[in-house]
C-alpha cells in the first residue's frame, strides 16, 4: 500500500480520535494503527514518518512520534 494511502487513513483515524481531546487521540491513534493495521502497513507508515511524515496531520504525527507502531522482529 502506498504512503499517500496510509497517511490518508491515519488522518481520518486522527479526525475521529480528536473529538475526544488531543492527549486522547494521541493515544488513541496509536492504539488503532496497533490493533487493526497489518505489520506491513505500519512499517510503511513509520519509515513514511522516518523520512519527514509529509502530509501527517500535527496529532497524528504527534501519535507516531510518541507511540511506536511497529514491533521488534
Amino acid at each position: 500500500m502506498s504512503p499517500d494511502k496510509l497517511v490518508y487513513m491515519a488522518n481520518q483515524i486522527g479526525k475521529f480520535f480528536i473529538s475526544q481531546g488531543e492527549d486522547n487521540a494521541v493515544a488513541g491513534i496509536a492504539d488503532h494503527i496497533m490493533k487493526f493495521w497489518d505489520p506491513r502497513m505500519r512499517k510503511v507508515l513509520s519509515e513514511h514518518l522516518k523520512a519527514g511524515g509529509a502530509g501527517l496531520d500535527p496529532v497524528v504525527r504527534r501519535s507516531l512520534e510518541t507511540h511506536p507502531i511497529t514491533s521488534a522482529s
